[in-house]
């Protein structure tokens, strides 16, 4: 069986390619479904999609590189080439050892952030709902999960990690210098948010406001946090009474537009308004950057914050290396191992064939009344003559020059000290 992988994140393309090639949790069943279908063969598959990357995982008789990258040129309305500049396409041991880097939070953004492996959980759980997860790919990501667990408990990778959430109160707090006489809006109610709520919380800002499509996932999410929940279609109307906006939405088109920036701003009165766009693709309009008075960051504006303490976490990463890498050559080993998985079936119904046949004869002599003994030396003569007689064919046929080999095979199949 053959694994491959292509992807592209935060390292090798820009938010707004990222954005065209984002899948949203609704999107990926069918997503799935035609990966597959472009596909030749048996095929399994799984997606990876996050703010920072997007990436294909598959696996099958043969690797398809070039259809798996025609298939997402193709989700992304972008041309082949123009694509294949920002991709990393990945074959065998080095997709295995690509997966349990991230799961382990090697590739992320933040170096030994966990949040990247509750998404691969539940890439891999849609996957399998979808009918599109198979033995291959269940063994590679429950073996990316183990790994991940054994980098995080036994070395210091995910130490002083400075998170996505907690770099955006920080970054918040330059333009604020006390957050408690700030009122904050979050746009959506998905996990991003809810860690981001958490931490803007545990500074007490003067209130917390939810804005989410779903009303009854917004208010089960502000009666938790302390905050209050408003419709997504108050917004434009509302959103000057905020100074901190953070927006992370699974929307395909912007939801906050330059214009209602503007006529927030004029209702301000010059007042600062911090907003931070952690959606891909965007919720906030780029254009919004140009406005005096507001100042807009996305997800990629957090890296120079977030490599607080990255320094500290490196010298953990030679030993995670060396989990990862024990992990890639013994799920490899699976691999292999599997290839034999026809000729060992076949081997086994063979002598259970031959085991059918003497004991057929040895009832056959029983029931005429022969001596047990008598049957059980015809019975155990007739399996041995019928293990045997293969090994001697290939053994009186061998020429001069292949008799020393079927000697020495001879030897290790048969002759082995079983001591």
């Amino acid at each position: 069986m053959a694994v491959w992988a292509l992807g592209l994140n935060h390292n090798t393309a820009p938010l707004d390619i990222r954005g065209k090639f984002a899948f949203a949790v609704d999107q990926m069943g069918l997503a799935l479904s035609t990966l597959r279908a472009n596909l030749q063969g048996q095929n399994e598959a799984t997606i990876l999609s996050t703010c920072n990357r997007t990436e294909i995982y598959c696996s099958g008789t043969d690797a398809q590189l070039p259809q798996t990258l025609e298939w997402l040129a193709r989700q992304g309305a972008v041309a082949t080439q123009s694509l294949n500049q920002h991709l990393y396409c990945l074959q065998d041991q080095d997709v295995t050892r690509h997966a349990f880097r991230v799961a382990s939070g090697l590739d992320s953004m933040v170096l030994g952030e966990p949040q990247i492996l509750g998404q691969m959980k539940d890439a891999v759980r849609i996957a399998s709902s979808a009918g599109a997860l198979g033995t291959t790919l269940n063994q590679l990501f429950q073996r990316s999960f183990s790994v991940a667990k054994e980098v995080r408990s036994t070395t210091e990778i995910g130490a002083h990690s400075i998170s996505m959430a907690a770099a955006a109160v920080r970054l918040a707090g330059q333009l604020f210098e006390d957050l408690s006489k700030t009122k904050v809006l979050f746009v959506g109610a998905g996990e991003m948010i809810e860690l981001c709520i958490q931490h803007f919380g545990a500074k007490r800002p003067l209130s917390m406001t939810i804005a989410n499509r779903t009303l009854e996932k917004g208010d089960r999410l502000a009666q938790e946090m302390g905050a209050t929940v408003m419709q997504l279609s108050l917004l434009p109307e509302r959103l000057h009474e905020f100074d901190v906006v953070v927006s992370c939405t699974a929307s395909t088109l912007p939801l906050i537009g330059l214009g209602a920036v503007e006529r927030a701003v004029k209702r301000r009165k010059k007042k600062p308004m911090f907003m931070l766009d952690l959606a891909v693709p965007r919720d906030i309009e780029p254009e919004v950057k140009s406005l005096s008075d507001v100042y807009l960051y996305n997800v990629d504006d957090l890296s120079g914050v977030v490599q607080v303490g990255q320094a500290s976490r490196q010298a953990a990463v030679g030993h995670a290396e060396t989990i990862i890498e024990k992990g890639v050559q013994n799920f490899h080993r699976w691999m292999d191992q599997r290839s034999s998985v026809p000729l060992i079936q076949r081997l086994n119904s063979t002598a259970d064939e031959w085991r059918q046949a003497e004991l057929l004869k040895a009832r056959k002599m029983l029931a005429r009344g022969e001596n047990l003994d008598a049957v059980l030396e015809t019975l155990s003569r007739g399996l041995v003559k019928k293990m045997m007689h293969g090994t001697m064919t290939e053994l009186h046929a061998a020429n001069s020059h292949e008799l020393e080999a079927v000697h020495a095979h001879i030897e290790k199949l048969f002759l082995r000290n079983s001591n």
